[in-house]
């Protein structure tokens, strides 16, 4: 009896996080050391890049680069938010784009605020009934 009501217990883990080097910052700011490319976990098959970043705390991590095509090299002011690269072992940040030294993708159209692209000129998908032109 004492042994399954032991069993039963449900334990929380406290003080848990997965990005623990953002310190419970939504981004941290941190300076480009290495940009490298990584070959995912078994089943998958790619070329991913990734960016090892000293941050502003004196912390070093591994952040994967979001995108199609970059211009990030050594030296960079980036900046680091959580969100992992689930078939890179040991990749658990992404870096921002369009914020410091690492621009956003360029001819992006769907996604921009992911991929750090302003609005192209005239360019709308939706637009709003009472700005549509009279016909």
């Amino acid at each position: 009896m004492v042994q399954t009501s032991k069993r039963s217990k449900k334990y929380k883990i406290t003080g848990f996080s997965r990005t623990p080097a953002l310190n419970s910052r939504p981004q941290v700011k941190g300076i480009v050391n290495l940009v490298a490319t990584m070959k995912p976990k078994k089943p998958n098959s790619a070329v991913r890049h990734i960016a090892k970043i000293k941050l502003t705390n004196d912390i070093h991590v591994t952040a994967r680069i979001p995108g199609i095509g970059y211009r990030c090299s050594k030296y960079n002011r980036v900046l680091v938010h959580g969100g992992r690269a689930n078939d890179l072992p040991g990749v658990g940040y992404t870096l921002v784009r369009g914020v410091y030294d690492f621009p956003g993708v360029i001819f992006k159209k769907k996604r921009r605020s992911v991929y750090g692209t302003s609005r192209p000129d005239n360019y709308t998908k939706h637009r709003r009934r009472c700005f549509r032109n009279k016909e």
